[in-house]
């Protein structure tokens, strides 16, 4: 296997972990979600209201509990498009960059987002890609 085989399994494998991220709400499998985010004091998430800045795992597992474990939250698509991904010349950390559309349903009534900008980091931990930070923004020039 080459170097650039290898990074680009590696590279599969950040994409996989980033459209996990947001694909496990479909099913709710929050055993695949909390697998797939640094589980630590490090875990950091930007919203783009101020209101609902994430730090910390423990923050955010009570954040997903209350609001994704609601009978009444359904995820129903998500499509993530222009994706770039640069991985570290050390192999163990990567950026991303990307556009979203999210949406669910509560209550029967569609909520979501539509063209969000994402970054993130991703860290490769005991074998596995975890989020580390994301930053969700929309911009304002619409």
């Amino acid at each position: 296997m080459t170097i650039d085989d290898s990074t680009e399994l590696e590279k599969e494998a950040i994409s996989k972990a980033i459209h996990d991220v947001i694909g496990w709400a479909l099913t709710k499998d929050f055993d695949l979600l909390f697998s797939i985010v640094a589980q630590d004091a490090s875990f950091f998430i930007f919203h783009p209201d101020s209101a609902s800045t994430i730090i910390g795992f423990d923050a955010f597992r009570s954040f997903a509990e209350r609001s994704w474990k609601d009978p009444s939250f359904r995820a129903t698509r998500f499509e993530i498009r222009e994706l770039r991904i640069c991985l570290s010349t050390c192999g163990t950390v990567a950026w991303y960059s990307c556009f979203l559309d999210d949406f669910g349903e509560k209550n029967g009534l569609e909520l979501g987002w539509s063209n969000v900008r994402w970054t993130g980091v991703v860290e490769k931990r005991e074998g596995r890609w975890v989020h580390t930070q994301m930053h969700f923004s929309f911009p304002t020039d619409r």
